[in-house]
């Protein structure tokens, strides 16, 4: 069985990736883009941006859906302790690529789940840690890969479920799913203490 057609199932995000992963533990949930300011605050680490992001978006999205169960999910790429964020540009993914390259860069995902059925809402986080170390790229590589994929709207400039994982030695990851972009072990886990059927 899975989640009871009652269920109001809403996802706090318009990612193409998000809503892939998540039809395969919902029949039917409805994705609301959030108007969250992603903006890192000075100071910050990735992994307490991630999961602050997670729970913005789904709070805001739960602010339009009383009633609903709201899944909000965040990804920061970590390289020397510093974030990267999606690069937007060609140029932007060599060069984060380039800066990867035989290293290893960490990826944190969150996600939280905001229970509006009831007042106060109830919410629930999240975060995965999955550890991706990069093969030693040379620049036709990068370059092949970037004009290939353009993976201009992912952290870290690749996707792993497609040519990406081509340039990687080994991934570490307790949940394969939380690099594409949200942890479904952990938001399964989440919607069964919030009373979802799954499996």
């Amino acid at each position: 069985m899975r989640p009871p057609a009652r269920l109001d199932l809403v996802l706090a995000s318009t990612s193409r990736y998000r809503r892939e992963l998540l039809a395969r533990l919902a029949p039917a949930f409805r994705a609301i883009a959030p108007a969250v300011d992603e903006t890192p605050r000075p100071g910050e680490a990735p992994a307490a941006l991630a999961l602050r992001l997670a729970e913005a978006k789904a709070r805001a999205v739960a602010a339009q859906c009383p009633g609903a169960l709201v899944v909000g999910s965040d990804q920061v790429a970590e390289l020397d302790g510093r974030a990267l964020g999606k690069p937007g540009t060609p140029e932007a993914a060599k060069a984060q690529l380039a800066a990867s390259s035989g290293r290893g860069v960490r990826f944190h995902t969150a996600v939280c789940l905001v229970d509006a059925r009831r007042e106060p809402w109830a919410c629930a986080r999240e975060l995965d840690a999955t550890d991706v170390v990069f093969r030693t790229l040379d620049a036709g590589e990068i370059e092949r890969y970037v004009a290939a994929e353009r993976p201009l709207d992912c952290a870290g400039s690749f996707k792993a479920e497609g040519l990406g994982i081509s340039l990687f030695e080994r991934i570490d990851s307790r949940d394969p799913t939380a690099l594409i972009g949200l942890p479904l072990i952990a938001l399964a886990r989440l919607l069964r203490t919030a009373g979802a059927a799954l499996p």
